[in-house]
């Protein structure tokens, strides 16, 4: 186990001061319980506010509201804000950025904005999922093209580009979702965070370089770390914490990669946990604010949840995950210790939503599972119409009462509302 290691005094100084976790919007967002702005929702753990939700679903799994084709090909997700759903495709070999009418799927006006990428696995379309204040939206294309647009009629308000801040292309093309916070918008370009100016594209800060690799592909995550805020950001070599406000990197710990890693870190009782794929598995560590400085320590290491691009969600004390192996896990966050697993839908990605966890398996099953410790317990099951077969990576969002899959040309409106 790594010793401890401190932080600079005027560090936490500054830090005590920052903003709280969530932001002005982001709470607006939180307390209505509605929207899920951008990738892994407002607080980007990949939960739901949303209440009143089917707590067993029909044989044939909950109504389909509506579903649109026509979206271009690709892994973006979908983001929500008001009346407004956000994703990207491929469409005329360019990166289009769609803005859709939540009620009907209509679509409200598309922007092309990026060049067209592909790749011998993954196949061609952008990987990012937008990300919206409910005025202004932005997008990431697989070729590194940053657009910031108005919500309102889709007019270009800034364009940018990762390579210009530093980022080299990965052999998977650019695949985080650029997180906004405030009036930042957040990446990880070349080693690095970066926040620029959400209403200009201008730079605020940047990071000093932490250990890195070009095959990362990770989207940032945020965490309150005794009443401190920070950014979490994982590479091929490392996961960090990083300070808001100024970028100043709190603390950073090794975490062994191999070809690729994707998935945000999670956070959860003063441990922090990053998972990886290609039979690298998971690592923990305690951090923590002691007096003026802050703390870390690796918690525990080992296989038994692997994560390569579907993500993790913390519940309580435990974490769970559609493990690479192909079941459904839950592991106690403090100890490692497997608590349970299942088929289920084998591997995929995951989100959180009133009790139970939403798991997408990447072969095109959908499944509602009981988020507790004590047994794996799924209260309902179907499977999506598709036409991409074991290539369902785009992750499930859920806002309003309703669930939004999509399925490379397609996208599906599900309602999860108790009636």
């Amino acid at each position: 186990m790594k010793a401890a290691r401190f932080g600079i005094v005027a560090l936490l100084v500054a830090l005590v001061g920052a903003p709280p976790l969530v932001t002005a919007q982001a709470g607006k967002t939180a307390e209505k319980g509605l929207d899920w702005n951008q990738f892994r929702g407002p607080n980007r753990d990949a939960h739901s506010a949303d209440t009143g939700l089917l707590q067993e679903w029909p044989k044939e799994g909950p109504p389909l509201a509506w579903k649109i084709s026509g979206l271009g090909v690709g892994f973006s997700s979908v983001s929500v804000s008001g009346t407004h759903a956000f994703t990207m495709g491929e469409v005329d070999k360019k990166a289009t950025l769609f803005a859709l009418n939540v009620a009907d799927g209509k679509v409200l006006w598309k922007l092309p904005f990026g060049a067209a990428v592909t790749d011998g696995q993954g196949g061609p379309g952008p990987r990012s999922t937008p990300a919206t204040d409910g005025t202004l939206v932005f997008g990431l294309g697989g070729g590194g093209e940053i657009v910031c647009a108005r919500v309102a009629d889709g007019k270009v308000v800034w364009q940018k580009s990762m390579k210009e801040f530093g980022a080299g292309d990965g052999a998977w093309h650019f695949s985080e979702s650029p997180m906004l916070d405030g009036n930042s918008l957040v990446i990880s370009p070349g080693g690095t965070v970066t926040a620029l100016a959400k209403a200009t594209g201008a730079p605020m800060w940047k990071s000093k370089k932490i250990k890195w690799d070009n095959n990362t592909y990770t989207s940032i995550g945020i965490a309150e770390i005794g009443k401190v805020r920070q950014y979490l950001v994982m590479s091929m070599n490392s996961v960090a914490g990083i300070m808001p406000t100024t970028g100043a990197v709190l603390w950073e710990g090794e975490f062994p990669g191999k070809t690729a890693v994707a998935a945000t870190p999670v956070y959860g009782n003063g441990i922090v946990f990053a998972a990886a794929g290609y039979g690298v598995g998971c690592k923990a560590y305690n951090v923590a604010i002691a007096g003026a400085a802050v703390q870390f320590k690796e918690a525990y290491t080992g296989t038994q949840l692997q994560i390569h691009h579907g993500g993790m969600v913390v519940v309580g004390e435990y974490v769970y995950g559609c493990h690479d192996g192909g079941a459904v896990k839950c592991i106690e966050l403090k100890t490692g210790k497997e608590m349970w697993a299942d088929r289920c839908v084998g591997k995929g990605s995951i989100a959180y939503a009133d009790g139970h966890l939403l798991c997408r398996g990447e072969g095109g099953g959908v499944a509602w599972v009981d988020a507790k410790p004590d047994a794996f317990k799924e209260t309902g099951r179907f499977t999506p119409p598709s036409t991409n077969g074991n290539k369902c990576w785009s992750h499930p969002s859920i806002s309003g009462g309703k669930l939004y899959l999509r399925e490379q040309d397609a996208l599906y409106c599900y309602d999860l509302k108790a009636k």
